[in-house]
């Protein structure tokens, strides 16, 4: 029987919600994993399907893998309850030893070397707080790349180096927390990226169990609770305008999530200087964007293909 390794010392907790068609896949990849976690908690949110059964049983054969049920109605709070549930599935273990501690969906297929590759490039960099590979979700042609911002690590397979998670005291328990974890960690001095090499496998399409509009709202007041300034998110209403389905739909509802979460004044994850400190950050990117688009453009002209 496979046994964790003691040289990195990691802990998994996975939130899980009526994952019976997927979890089986995500289990097989974590008892194949190079490494395994010092322990991993499934906290089962109220499933209505065999998602416990399923956990229960490769919990009898593997001493590290972990059911906790959580009896709740069957409606899916996205966002809020995922988090709530890792924070009472992380309770259970918070007195262990541990080096990293990572959130993890299961809804996922990772390769065997996933979380090996990724220890490797923390123990590269004593700065690097927060990180995950790059998921891949399957479309009708077949498996495309989900793209990120570069400092982003995503949610669905967040590592976070112990220190770093201490130093931001954790992950909110409310929708954006996976996005105000990166801001609390950049502004302490730690660095968060995915990386493009390490590839896994969503095996669900995000924001698919809300729906398109319903997701948008959603990113509208994380927007917001985040403490994202006006510039940018023009720029980003646009944008979801027409890259969302439905067209010019998923812009409005992303600006009716901001509106609404501002008209109820909604309570904001970031302090002050951090909010300060993440327009900034937002703000560059779109002058880094210009100003590889300028140089793009001059390049062009010298070679002849001026547009």
């Amino acid at each position: 029987m496979s046994k964790p390794n003691m040289k990195t010392r990691y802990l998994v907790i996975s939130p899980a919600k009526d994952e019976a068609e997927r979890i089986e896949r995500t289990i097989q990849a974590m008892i194949g994993q190079t490494i395994l976690p010092l322990h991993w908690v499934i906290v089962d949110d109220g499933s209505q399907d065999r998602t416990s059964e399923i956990v229960r049983n490769y919990a009898s054969k593997y001493s590290w893998i972990q059911l906790h049920r959580i009896e709740r109605d069957a409606k899916r709070k996205l966002g809020s309850a995922e988090i709530q549930a890792f924070v009472t599935g992380f309770d259970l273990v918070k007195n262990i030893d541990f080096d990293f501690v990572v959130k993890l969906d299961c809804d996922l297929d990772l390769p065997v070397n996933y979380f090996e590759s990724l220890f490797e490039k923390f123990d590269a960099d004593d700065r690097l707080g927060i990180a995950s590979g790059q998921f891949y979700e399957e479309g009708s042609e077949g498996w495309n790349v989900s793209w990120m911002p570069p400092y982003h690590a995503a949610g669905a397979s967040k590592v976070v180096r112990a220190q770093c998670f201490e130093d931001i005291g954790g992950f909110p328990t409310r929708p954006g927390w996976d996005t105000a974890d990166e801001i609390k960690a950049q502004f302490k001095g730690w660095k968060t990226r995915h990386f493009p090499e390490l590839s896994f496998y969503h095996l669900r399409k995000e924001g698919a169990a809300l729906g398109s509009l319903r997701t948008n709202l959603l990113h509208g007041e994380i927007y917001y609770v985040c403490g994202g300034g006006a510039l940018f998110f023009s720029f980003k209403v646009f944008h979801r305008m027409f890259t969302s389905r439905p067209f010019v739909l998923g812009g409005l509802a992303l600006t009716w999530g901001y509106l609404r979460a501002l008209l109820a004044r909604k309570k904001r994850l970031v302090n002050e200087s951090e909010q300060e400190f993440y327009k900034s950050a937002l703000n560059q990117r779109i002058w880094r964007r210009f100003s590889r688009d300028e140089k793009q453009r001059e390049s062009s002209a010298q070679n002849g293909f001026a547009t």
